[in-house]
């Protein structure tokens, strides 16, 4: 350990760190732009200038490591002055575009003008103009004359997504950033070089002059994409989600979040096929009912059919609150201790960096649950093919896009479906309850991994609204029913898993008293050994690892 001196006070510093470094971990944040904590050191903004007693010249805090008596001023007349210098440079040909660039609230070079900056230019000539709304790949756009050649960007290709497409081409105050000769920048992880960009001069094409940042909330919750569960940020205006950014958790996706999981997991939310309402078929044709009458319809028809005769599906895109209690609505109601979950793996389709092939974000949660594998599904269709089973409820998967299975299903007397859009399946149901998205329900994901992570509600329900004042309908959930005709500031009418599942158990005469998806996991976590001790507040940000065990099992 190395013993320094920063702004005056004394800390004890591991060998071999840089001084930006040491700083950071004493809570000393020295300004920066081309320096990142997973990139490799590239030293070429110089904004990170410090003064080391002893030494004649101020030196670049990212590049310098630190050594046993070190005395560093990071913030004096002499450091101030060379960091205006710097950001008189930088801004001397930058356009002053603040008001119409969609990085402004977020970036570094905006902020840094008004903290280290003069606030004035003596620059009297035209400033370099350079090609702009350049499209760098499907999903990156660049303005070159924002760019402050910082190459995050170019080392981020290079270093960690493994595909080197950008460079820097011309010389001095021509140097434009660009893709290699006959490539483009498309690689599965592009849109980092958007987040890492400390300017304005990489943006995202999808969510382009949508929104100002100030304009949004955002929500700490997990991608539902793969089984790796990123930690991310969605970002809520109107009620509508507009963007998808990762959030900083080092035990699962570290600073990086896939394109996929950023564009794709997010659009069935506020899509047009959502299903608005709980729907009962009548005379062929699914209508519209309220909520009393699809549970008691559903319970009615479980009523009739033997244990048998019910089979159960579950889905490793429900959170563990949800799969836990349909497991237990399973033994104790319908008597039946097999839960079917269908994997959905797309062989090839991962990486050594995030991606990962099984596209569901519970897989290991389900299944520490008691989830039965696809295994026993053979002899499921089979029975229903002999009208052995008769009945069967399915919560959150589209069983019927695999043929067989779609085959087999209209041989059922009844068939009750949780899901949050139309589907091959919910075209086949008798009931249909509306579920509420990843992005509409409190919960819990357990990633392939063995983390446990928090899931949070960014876009807003009438079924959350009703929780919390307790009324039936209230005025705002009527206009917010009206606001649906325009197809933004949507409400849907859906509730999670855990809830729909308790109305009907509660129906059939088994009373479950849970009044939020904290109850459930208090519950869960009380039962299946992994998640011994686990409670939503020791979750935190980050997540918890499973309980290391033997063999975990469901207590009864």
């Amino acid at each position: 350990m190395a013993k320094i001196t920063l702004d005056g006070k004394q800390f004890e510093v591991e060998d071999g760190r840089t001084i930006i470094e040491a700083a950071r971990e004493n809570g000393i944040e020295i300004p920066h732009f081309c320096w990142h904590p997973k990139l490799s050191v590239s030293g070429n903004c110089r904004m990170c200038l410090v003064e080391v007693e002893k030494l004649p010249k101020l030196v670049i805090a990212c590049a310098t490591r630190v050594v046993d008596g070190m005395v560093v001023n990071t913030v004096n007349p002499r450091v101030a002055k060379a960091r205006e210098a710097v950001m008189e440079f930088l801004l001397i040909n930058h356009p002053l575009d603040c008001p119409i660039c969609d990085e402004a609230g977020e970036c570094k070079l905006q902020d840094y003008a008004y903290a280290h900056s003069t606030g004035a230019s003596r620059f009297t000539e035209d400033k370099v103009h350079k090609p702009k709304r350049v499209e760098l790949g499907p999903r990156v756009m660049l303005d070159t004359e924002r760019c402050i050649m910082c190459s995050r960007c170019v080392r981020f290709c290079s270093e960690i997504a493994a595909k080197p497409q950008l460079t820097f081409s011309q010389r001095g105050d021509r140097v434009e950033l660009t893709t290699f000769p006959g490539e483009q920048l498309d690689n599965p992880y592009s849109m980092n070089t958007i987040d890492i960009c400390p300017v304005g001069a990489l943006t995202n094409r999808d969510f382009r002059f949508k929104a100002r940042v100030w304009e949004m909330s955002s929500t700490e919750t997990v991608c539902p994409g793969c089984a790796r569960g990123c930690s991310m940020y969605s970002w809520v205006r109107n009620n509508e989600i507009l963007r998808q950014t990762p959030r900083y958790n080092p035990d699962v996706n570290d600073h990086w979040m896939c394109d996929q999981g950023r564009l794709e997991t997010f659009r069935h939310v506020n899509a047009d096929d959502r299903i608005k309402a709980p729907l009962i078929r009548k005379e062929s044709e699914c209508v519209e009912v309220g909520w009393d009458e699809a549970i008691a319809r559903t319970a009615s028809e479980f009523r009739v059919y033997r244990k048998s005769e019910i089979a159960v599906f579950g889905s490793a895109r429900a959170t563990n609150e949800d799969h836990f209690l349909l497991q237990k609505f399973a033994r104790e109601v319908l008597g039946t201790k097999q839960v079917i979950v269908l994997p959905h793996v797309v062989p090839g389709d991962d990486d050594a960096l995030l991606l990962r092939a099984d596209k569901t974000p519970n897989a290991r949660g389900v299944a520490l649950m008691g989830a039965t594998s696809s295994g026993a599904l053979v002899d499921v269709l089979r029975r229903i093919e002999a009208g052995e089973i008769r009945a069967a409820f399915v919560m959150e998967d589209d069983i019927a896009a695999d043929p067989a299975i779609a085959a087999a299903l209209p041989k059922l007397d009844f068939l009750a479906v949780h899901a949050s859009n139309e589907s091959e399946t919910t075209r086949l149901a008798d009931v249909v309850f509306p579920a509420a998205t990843f992005a509409e329900r409190n919960g819990t994901y357990t990633n392939f991994q063995g983390v446990v992570q928090r899931i949070r509600p960014s876009v807003t329900t009438l079924d959350q609204d009703r929780a919390s004042d307790g009324l039936a309908m209230s005025r705002w959930d009527k206009f917010g029913t009206a606001f649906d005709r325009w197809g933004r500031g949507t409400k849907r009418d859906a509730r999670p898993g855990w809830k729909v599942i308790a109305g009907i158990a509660s129906v059939m005469g088994m009373k479950y008293k849970y009044l939020q998806a904290e109850d459930v996991f208090a519950e869960l976590a009380s039962v299946v050994e992994a998640f011994k001790g686990m409670t939503y507040r020791s979750l935190g940000s980050r997540g918890q690892m499973l309980v290391p065990a033997r063999e975990h099992t469901v207590r009864s």
